[in-house]
């Protein structure tokens, strides 16, 4: 069980000085609830690094969508938004909630960091652990050995969101079959990635939306602008602000149709292996127009956010794409990237299916 001092109140006064001082201002800074929380799980090397763990853990256990959005700004975790002063976190929080900053900081900050501190709070009276996590699971990267073909390939799983991937030459971002993005500050993975293409000024202003801007002169240029493209088709465009963490390129596969009369989205899983097959090929022809030439690409679960698809469906009708042009003999390197525990379990399962026998061992005998 938490300790005393590990109350919700002692643990709400602390994030709210956090959000107060943000992330880069932490050291030097007493903060003994959030100390003792961090120290139960912790496997960062500082103090603040060790905090900072525990309120992305925290943080990404809320609903998402505009609660998790808004805390995201409000305590710095959201990309980019780690140097702003608390006065322009506090602005772009509540714009999540289209409110005024003095209602939000009256009403919806304090419910904001009041959940953040319920979530801290189970976190450490559970040991940290997520639920249906085991133990040896922890970790943000995993890699499988599957078979293709005759050959063995090794796939990487990340667990963490998508704007923090680094290295992989392509990304690939879900779209509707309109390619119309959503806004920045909305939690799809379509968003992150637009947010963290883009250029800002010290004060949160929007300098460049260069993710936005390709796709609009996309659809202008071949005459799609308001009306839905074939599902399975892909646009590749720049990858903005994010080539400084060795991000290349970023392609869109358009799998979600829209239902009319709702705010839904249709998500077939034949689409999202055409989409998928189409992003391998458009990464062939692509390959040698870059310096180095491009040879990673990372996926998430398409069609498993507002699409409704499974993780298992996602995830199967994904690699039942990339298994088949991996068998033909190419060299991709292939990546996942997913944000859940529980899926990241689902890609190495579906990926298991085609391990080499070498791996098919039951655990603690040789194979």
């Amino acid at each position: 069980m938490a300790p005393p001092s590990l109350d919700h109140a002692s643990v709400l006064a602390e994030l709210q000085a956090v959000r107060r001082v943000g992330l880069l201002r932490l050291r030097g800074r007493e903060l003994p609830a959030l100390e003792a929380a961090a120290s139960r799980s912790a496997t960062a090397r500082t103090r603040e690094g060790a905090v900072e763990a525990l309120l992305r853990r925290a943080v990404e256990r809320l609903d998402a969508g505009t609660l998790r959005t808004a805390a995201e700004y409000t305590l710095g975790l959201a990309q980019g938004t780690r140097d702003w002063p608390a006065s322009s976190r506090r602005a772009r929080a509540a714009e999540v909630y289209r409110v005024s900053e003095e209602r939000f900081r009256k009403h919806h900050e304090v419910m904001v960091l009041g959940q953040v501190a319920e979530h801290i709070v189970e976190l450490a009276e559970g040991g940290g652990a997520e639920p249906g996590e085991s133990d040896g699971e922890g970790g943000t990267h995993r890699t499988v050995d599957v078979l293709a073909g005759d050959r063995a390939v090794r796939v990487t799983v990340h667990l963490h969101p998508i704007d923090l991937l680094r290295d992989v030459d392509v990304v690939v971002s879900p779209a509707n079959t309109y390619f119309a993005l959503p806004e920045p500050y909305k939690s799809s993975v379509s968003a992150s990635l637009r947010r963290a293409a883009s250029s800002r000024g010290v004060t949160g202003d929007l300098l460049d939306d260069p993710v936005h801007d390709e796709l609009h002169k996309w659809t202008a240029r071949h005459g799609t602008s308001g009306r839905p493209v074939v599902p399975g088709t892909v646009v590749a465009t720049g990858s903005g602000a994010l080539a400084a963490g060795g991000v290349r390129r970023i392609y869109h596969a358009a799998v979600a149709v829209p239902r009319a009369g709702t705010n839904d989205y249709d998500v077939l899983p034949a689409d999202v292996t055409r989409a998928t097959s189409r992003v391998l090929a458009l990464l062939a022809e692509e390959h040698h127009l870059h310096n180095p030439p491009l040879r990673s690409v990372c996926f998430p679960l398409l069609g498993s956010g507002r699409g409704g698809l499974s993780y298992r469906a996602s995830a199967a009708a994904v690699w039942c794409a990339v298994e088949a042009e991996l068998a033909r003999g190419a060299r991709w390197d292939v990546h996942f990237v997913v944000r859940a525990p529980e899926a990241a379990r689902t890609v190495e399962r579906i990926a298991a299916r085609t391990r080499p026998a070498r791996d098919r061992s039951a655990p603690g005998r040789s194979g």
